[in-house]
């Protein structure tokens, strides 16, 4: 992969020059984002190339102050004149703009100070051939698990990196370069006129932690082996286990919950949940933002203030909110460090546990092991939860038959309650990692 066309150096000083313009333009406040990224991604299907794509990119965000009013304009094209232009267009925005007293700047003692290694890059000097070859052997291997995987939708390996700078008028400077990668593989499985798919994928900031693809190949294959045969259920209501990656979504819808956007535009059911119990009294959330190699991983957030360790979630009772500067003021509070997102949130597994997920599944005793949801039936201001979904019925312990063409209902305040199991089957999905979760009871809706 080639290497960025700027040097840290450089971005930096373009920060400082849109700094400048801004204070000369007469802004009482300025922040800005420099940032280049590069990539490629290649797509093989039934071992022929499908797709190769490069991506070059690079931007610079400016945000203004007049007093109490914002302006915001955005540029590709790094030249003097094209930074001048983009700082007195979001000057001109912030004049027709109306005065927002949660509007500016972090409080300065809240900015990011010392510089922390994260440890976040990790380059892939991966050759396209390389690629093609690492995609090919995934699909192979997919291929090779039985006659019945006939077709795929391909095999693909991504390799990214990028680094930015971060500044602004009360004197914050900070960047960093990171990189994430990852090798994905989506067999089809066909037996007679019935058709499933599946699939799997691997992704880190270090490539050396990646899966094997024959592996990811592998095991997407017997994912989608596994689903043959799938039936409807009938309409009951059942306990739910989320397999981990979905677990994980479950989890985001919690975040998003409990959000500051969500909580002061009034569009939450978890408005005014601050020290209420939301989970069973064992359950724990941690927000680590400083894991070396973290998917999740920063010093600082998009507002520049520093990021710390806290405690989301302790003995199911909420202990703290999802806030950046903006929505925290909105809110009359205190910033949590969380403009842009959550960091790297560590769900604990529930203190009796299975050691592994067969012993979980044991547990589990009869109910819908759920595995894949289609649709974005989620209500945020009600909870009312309602998504198809497919996975499998579990029967006294084992899996019975796979399961499509199903809908599981339920509302998340009640799910989240309602939750009987966290297991120990960990995986780590963009900024949350977890282990399946057991529901007690939903509706599942079928024949």
């Amino acid at each position: 992969m080639s290497a960025f066309s700027f040097s840290p150096a450089q971005l930096r000083e373009l920060a400082a020059d849109v700094l400048r313009h801004a204070e000369r333009g007469g802004a009482t406040a300025c922040e800005v984002d420099v940032s280049e990224g590069v990539g490629q991604s290649v797509t093989v299907r039934k071992g022929e190339v499908e797709t190769i794509e490069f991506n070059r990119d690079k931007g610079i965000g400016v945000s203004v102050y007049l007093g109490l009013r914002r302006g915001h304009a955005s540029t590709s094209d790094f030249s003097i004149a094209a930074l001048k232009a983009t700082v007195d267009a979001a000057l001109s925005i912030a004049r027709f703009t109306a005065e927002d007293p949660c509007a500016g700047l972090p409080e300065p003692e809240l900015l990011a100070r010392e510089d922390m290694d994260l440890d976040l890059y990790h380059p892939w000097d991966l050759s396209v051939e390389e690629a093609i070859e690492i995609a090919r052997r995934g699909e192979r291997a997919a291929f090779a698990v039985s006659p019945l995987v006939k077709n795929s939708e391909g095999a693909t390996v991504s390799a990214h990196a990028a680094h930015f700078v971060s500044a602004n008028s009360l004197g914050f400077m900070g960047g960093y370069p990171s990189t994430r990668h990852f090798i994905s593989c989506v067999p089809i499985a066909a037996k007679g006129r019935d058709m499933q798919r599946d699939d799997w994928y691997s992704g880190w900031r270090d490539p050396a932690e990646l899966a094997a693809p024959e592996a990811i190949g592998d095991y997407a294959a017997r994912r989608a082996l596994s689903r043959l045969g799938a039936k409807k259920l009938k309409t009951r209501q059942c306990k739910v286990m989320f397999e981990a990656p979905l677990a994980a979504m479950l989890m985001g819808s919690f975040v998003h919950a409990v959000s500051g956007g969500s909580l002061y535009r009034k569009a939450s059911f978890l408005v005014d949940s601050l020290g209420q119990r939301i989970f069973p009294e064992w359950f724990r959330v941690e927000e680590r933002p400083h894991l070396k190699r973290g998917l999740a991983s920063s010093p600082f957030d998009d507002d520049g203030v520093a990021t710390r360790d806290r405690t989301v979630v302790a003995d199911g009772i909420l202990q703290g909110y999802f806030l950046s500067t903006y929505t925290a003021r909105k809110l009359g509070m205190p910033t949590t460090g969380n403009a842009g997102g959550s960091h790297n949130l560590l769900v604990a597994p529930s203190p009796d546990a299975p050691a592994d997920f067969a012993a979980m599944l044991k547990a589990f005793g009869t109910g819908l092991l759920v595995t894949e949801v289609l649709g974005h039936g989620i209500n945020y201001v009600t909870g009312d939860y309602s998504r198809g979904a497919a996975g499998y019925w579990v029967e006294n312990g084992a899996i019975a038959y796979p399961v499509h063409e199903v809908t599981i209902a339920g509302n998340l305040r009640d799910m989240f309650a309602g939750i009987e199991t966290v297991g120990r089957d960990v995986v780590t999905r963009g900024s949350r990692t977890v282990g399946s979760i057991v529901v007690n009871r939903m509706t599942v809706a079928g024949n």
